[in-house]
């Protein structure tokens, strides 16, 4: 039987598995409101202790938890912004290290707003792992009630804060929002590519702060590893890359916090939400192996 890895001591906790069930604003496959559930599903009862990659075992070493913000389900786009900044600006004081859970990646605006109010926003790049740019001002070309708070103007509104932004994995995008990130002098590494040492060396170089906040939205990575996500694309970064990169993120930078966005369960398939389980295994086993 597998051990189970989750504590049930929030307070205590060194690691927050914060789940968030919002949906609201998703433009082509629904389903991500399900995703927190089944990737703390599998976190606990189907990991193994021992993460075979960094060779050790933070569920023996740390008291992980997590908790479901399920009450913003039916709010809107704004409420549900503000309602997971105070939550995470909480965690933030109380210096846990919080991977987030979707849900839509609207959520991580609010995580974005909670640490824009922090004294260390300006040394803060967020590397966004993504299939899209993100830069919408608002979803009104494409939706009947468009807010500047939705999935695809999640990235928009965190250069709006001030945050310094590395884009990786895009390869579906409009042509205003690629203005944008020119306007924005952005750094965009278009999947697919050679995946290689350099190219990873490339990434982390284009980080200029020491500090860094990790989206990863899962149709960053390519269908065949993480196929159950509401906007797949084809040709997304490989399963082995990104092990790769986020370890030399981890060694090279201080990594505050991360989120794990857009997956959409579906019957009789647990890949996707298996593969977010191990990813957040894997970061929590980087963040603290030398501690």
């Amino acid at each position: 039987m597998v051990e189970k890895l989750l504590s049930r001591n929030i307070q205590k906790a060194d690691v927050l598995l914060l789940g968030i069930e919002y949906d609201k604003t998703s433009s082509f496959g629904k389903g991500a409101g399900k995703g927190p559930e089944a990737i703390l599903r599998c976190f606990d009862t189907q990991l193994e202790l021992y993460e075979r990659f960094t060779k050790w075992s933070p569920a023996r070493h740390l008291q992980i938890s997590s908790a479901i913000l399920s009450d913003i389900k039916n709010k809107t786009p704004e409420l549900m912004v503000k309602e997971v900044s105070s939550e995470i600006m909480k965690k933030i004081e109380e210096r846990k290290f919080v991977i987030a859970l979707g849900g839509e990646h609207s959520i991580s605006i609010g995580i974005f707003d909670a640490w824009s109010k922090t004294s260390v926003a300006n040394q803060i790049t967020i590397m966004q792992i993504d299939a899209h740019m993100d830069l919408r001002e608002d979803d009104s070309d494409y939706s009947l009630n468009p807010s500047k708070f939705a999935h695809s103007c999640v990235m928009k509104r965190a250069l709006d804060m001030g945050f310094k932004v590395v884009q990786v994995g895009i390869r579906a995008y409009a042509d205003f929002e690629l203005e944008t990130a020119k306007e924005n002098n952005l750094s965009i590494f278009e999947w697919p590519c050679d995946e290689n040492k350099e190219m990873i060396d490339k990434i982390v170089n284009a980080i200029k702060t020491q500090s860094v906040y990790i989206t990863l939205d899962t149709d960053g990575i390519d269908p065949a590893h993480m196929p159950a996500t509401g906007t797949p694309v084809q040709g997304g970064l490989s399963w082995n890359f990104i092990f790769g990169l986020l370890n030399e993120v981890f060694i090279r930078k201080n990594v505050v916090g991360a989120d794990i966005v857009e997956v959409a369960p579906r019957e009789n398939d647990q890949l996707t939400e298996f593969g977010a389980a191990q990813l957040c295994y894997y970061m929590i086993a980087l963040k603290f192996k030398n501690k």
